[in-house]
């Protein structure tokens, strides 16, 4: 099933949302707004695209989701996903992990593929969809007013203002000038050793596949290295580093090929890449301020162990583009913005609280922090029970939205709490909803569940109960729906998409529930079929449509229902 096509806008005088920073968090924000009927204009500081080095390398399931959906499938299918993850401490392996994919999405669980690849994809269909980028636009200032924002450039024949409706700024880690005229402040800490990054490409028969982690080998005493597979034989090796490390003199004096050597032998390589980075820890105090969002680095940095940094930058632009959709459609009010905030600063503070959790096993500070480390890992040479110890980074998953003011609990799905590392909890309320095959209403081929979902609100029913009509109860379920706004919707049964079973095995529905999706693929609510007024209480919940406020009137509405 082919993605949809940009929609015409509503309005086509309308002012654009104005995406700052073209890398691929503001990329996937622009195509998801242009998905969605937004007109969009983007603004990059650089004069033109810099596809240099691997930068962040995995991608999630559910990210490679969004970017299917948009057209860019070729990042999941290009991309290397390695299936074993050994952990050694010193000169022996403490213990060998397989990462067995027990999920039904025809997606693989992640990839690795290089940012810069990325980027390239996401580059074609900006320029297919029309998309307009501004390079040579060095952001410096922005304000705003009740009815849209104004930013300021500097560009190579002067300064120019630039109006939109909204601002979303994805200006990565320097985009202090957003930060610093919105008021908001990037607390955070600083971890004083480095890390460098080579991207060599090498034959190593028995690597492709396996991600290696090594604490405190004898090449790197004291310190990490961690190896990763990329495509096309590319393999990423981070070592931790002093502060005072110096790149170049590594490389002049020859320390640095020594450094390849010492881990790949006499093998031939090639460096396709080298870098130093200096990790941080950082969350902007918020991540909207009034018609202004702030996404990805713009709004939180972590350190890459876990992969949580492009990852949650892009869940960071799908939450903005589907909600910054519906406001300017008026599907919804200016507070459904609010929202983007309250969800996504709560992942960015779990991330932090994450990856600080790594990096502090990592880089113990402290005798007390040094001497746990030391224990967990001499215990975990011998007791199997101690390996969950080992902190060398939990791989990046979709947050919760179990907290959400758009979400509405149900007594009997209850969230259970973080799942261990590599699971994923049981579908309830403000978990994102599993993929699978499915077989889709005006689909000429099997498709997945997910490329429905993001169409709008969508109501899955479990079978009918014993004697009540099917098409009555759908028909109830439909038009409890309708009454509750007037954003596309549609209302089907499982039963009646779920080609495998495996969806309907996942949720187990009972007889007449409905499970109400929102646009980016989370559970909004689960309630009973036979309760209208529940149906139409959650669907507005989920649209942050306060009980008994109106609706604004709809430009496009779109309800389907399907048996």
């Amino acid at each position: 099933m082919r993605p949809p096509a940009p929609r015409p806008s509503a309005d086509t005088a309308a002012d654009p949302v104005l995406v700052l920073g073209a890398g691929p968090v503001g990329q996937t924000a622009a195509l998801l707004l242009a998905r969605r009927g937004v007109p969009v204009r983007v603004l990059d500081t650089r004069p033109e695209r810099d596809a240099v080095g691997s930068k962040a390398i995995c991608q999630q399931r559910d990210v490679l989701d969004v970017w299917d959906w948009l057209g860019a499938g070729t990042i999941a299918e290009e991309g290397l996903t390695w299936d074993t993850a050994r952990t050694f401490y010193r000169d022996r392996e403490l213990f060998s992990v397989r990462l067995p994919d027990p999920g039904a999405s025809p997606l693989p669980p992640f990839v690795n593929i290089s940012q810069s690849r990325t980027e390239e994809v996401l580059d074609g269909l900006m320029a297919e969809t029309g998309i307009e980028v501004l390079w040579n636009h060095h952001v410096t200032g922005i304000a705003q007013d009740d009815d849209g924002v104004d930013v300021r450039c500097q560009t190579p024949d002067g300064e120019t203002a630039l109006r939109g409706s909204h601002a979303l700024a994805c200006l990565g880690a320097h985009g202090g000038v957003v930060r610093e005229a919105l008021g908001l402040g990037f607390e955070g800490t600083s971890f004083d050793d480095r890390f460098l990054i080579c991207d060599i490409r090498a034959d190593l028969p028995g690597w492709e596949r396996e991600r290696r982690f090594y604490f405190d080998p004898e090449w790197n005493p004291g310190r990490q290295v961690l190896i990763h597979p990329c495509p096309d034989s590319v393999f990423r090796v981070d070592w931790q580093v002093p502060a005072d490390f110096d790149l170049d003199r590594e490389r002049d004096s020859g320390r640095l090929d020594a450094r390849i050597r010492q881990i790949i032998g006499d093998t031939p390589y090639e460096i396709v890449w080298h870098s130093v980075y200096r990790f941080h820890t950082r969350v902007a105090d918020r991540m909207r301020s009034g018609r202004v969002l702030l996404a990805g680095d713009c709004a939180h940095l972590v350190a890459p162990f876990g992969a949580r940094g492009l990852n949650s930058g892009v869940q960071d632009a799908e939450n903005a583009a589907w909600k910054l959709a519906y406001v300017r459609a008026g599907w919804a009010g200016e507070d459904l913005l609010e929202s983007y905030h309250t969800e996504r600063h709560a992942a960015a503070l779990e991330n932090a609280e994450i990856t600080s959790a790594t990096m502090r096993f990592l880089v113990p500070h402290g005798p007390a922090e040094h001497d746990r480390r030391r224990t967990v890992l001499e215990r975990a040479l011998t007791d199997p029970a101690a390996h969950p110890q080992v902190d060398s980074g939990r791989l990046a998953e979709p947050f919760w939205y179990t907290d959400s003011a758009l979400t509405t609990p149900c007594p009997d799905r209850p969230f259970g709490g973080r799942p261990p590392r590599g699971q994923v909890p049981d579908p309830c309320p403000g978990v994102v909803l599993p993929d699978a095959p499915a077989a889709l209403p005006g689909a000429e081929e099997p498709t997945r569940v997910r490329i429905l979902l993001r169409e709008g609100i969508t109501l899955l029913l479990g079978p009918a109960p014993e004697g009540e009509d099917p098409d009555a109860l759908l028909d109830r379920v439909r038009a409890a729906a309708e009454r509750a706004c007037p954003a596309p919707s549609t209302a089907l049964y499982l039963a009646d998409v779920d080609t495998t079973g495996a969806l309907t095995r996942a949720l187990d529905p009972e007889p007449g529930q409905v499970w109400i999706v929102r646009p980016d693929a989370h559970v909004a609510a689960v309630v009973p079929g036979s309760d209208p007024g529940a149906v139409h209480t959650a669907v507005r919940t989920a649209l942050g449509l306060a009980p008994g406020r109106t609706a604004p009137p709809a430009r496009h509405p779109q309800t389907t229902t399907t048996r």
